[in-house]
């Protein structure tokens, strides 16, 4: 009896900028993938011109994708033929993947929820830390280096029982951080456009008008994805609706607030914020919201950085299984479903 050739394995390759995606691959996940594909080359194509790229391109199956991959068009399809999964081992993937991907039948995958996980703690602690006044202890204690004082404020309402968390935007992170919120004594009020009144009856939250939400909560957190409709939502006179002494926190995108109103109301000192994002991504350092006492202002680390990144190599790597398995995806992005995202 003759021989039975075993049928070619899929080839992969992987297309990022290495010192932006550093951590988010290790042994571990290379060793899974080579299980089950060719991997020819291990260094990720940082382009997809000339004849190397060309070459690697011709013949793939997958192509695991991360931070900074060049975009992929009709051009580059016409140099990937055998191309029939992009697996996007971090967030959105709005701005390399050209609606062609999605016409050509091509299936897309992205790590959002991976990233998701450390969005909602760093909002988490976020909260809880707002609804303590922990900041502004931390001045009062910094310029008057005595604790006694603090005895002042045991008479105001500091704390996090039975405050009112409002979450702007059902996204992945939305529904995670009002997860991490359930064993809390906290209240809890949404706003999402897109969700409906029954399944926003089954999660057993209240979901308002965004004008009526923002003068009921203590704390304000914004989880909408940044499109036409979501620039500057929360502009001057949603700004001025906020409660005296609450919190903004945006882990999301900075354009979903005008940054100048957001800056005179934190000069005033009426509120207070945590401003993982801004508009622009980088401030100018001439900007208050540096030096401010009821600010902090973090550089975008609020999603995964360090060993957290390792969770969306880990996601990427299982979509590919599945995919060669044959099974359902876990994490598919559509073309119906991109523009919902961040």
């Amino acid at each position: 009896m003759a021989a039975v050739t075993p049928a070619p394995r899929p080839k992969l390759a992987f297309a990022y900028r290495p010192a932006l995606a550093r951590d988010v691959f290790v042994a571990e996940h290379l060793r899974r993938l080579e299980s089950i594909c060719d991997v020819p080359v291990t260094e990720p194509l940082q382009g997809f011109e000339g004849d190397p790229a060309g070459a690697i391109l011709s013949e793939i199956t997958v192509l695991v994708t991360g931070w900074g991959c060049p975009r992929i068009d009709k051009a580059v399809l016409a140099r990937a033929p055998n191309l029939r999964l992009i697996a996007h081992a971090a967030g959105t993937v709005k701005s390399f993947i050209a609606p062609e991907v999605f016409d050509a039948g091509i299936v897309v995958t992205n790590a959002a929820a991976a990233n998701a996980i450390p969005v909602a703690e760093f909002t988490l602690a976020a909260m809880l830390f707002a609804n303590k006044h922990v900041f502004g202890f931390r001045e009062m204690y910094r310029s008057n280096r005595d604790q006694t004082h603090a005895e002042q404020l045991t008479d105001r309402p500091v704390g996090n029982w039975r405050k009112t968390v409002g979450i702007v935007g059902l996204s992945r992170i939305g529904r995670r951080v009002i997860e991490l919120l359930r064993p809390f004594d906290l209240s809890v009020l949404v706003h999402d456009p897109y969700l409906s009144e029954a399944d926003a009856e089954a999660l057993g939250l209240l979901n308002l008008p965004l004008d009526d939400l923002l003068g009921r909560v203590d704390v304000l957190s914004l989880h909408a994805p940044a499109l036409d409709s979501t620039r500057h939502m929360i502009d001057e006179r949603r700004l001025t609706m906020l409660r005296d002494g609450s919190t903004l926190i945006n882990t999301a995108r900075g354009s979903l607030v005008d940054q100048a109103a957001l800056t005179r109301e934190l000069v005033s000192g009426r509120i207070s914020a945590v401003i993982d994002v801004t508009e622009p991504e980088v401030l100018p350092a001439t900007s208050p919201l540096y030096d401010l006492p009821n600010v902090l202002l973090t550089p975008h680390i609020a999603g995964a950085i360090g060993r957290e990144r390792e969770r969306l190599g880990e996601m990427a790597v299982a979509e590919v299984e599945r995919f060669l398995k044959g099974v359902p995806l876990a994490h598919q992005v559509t073309a119906a479903t991109l523009h919902l995202q961040a």
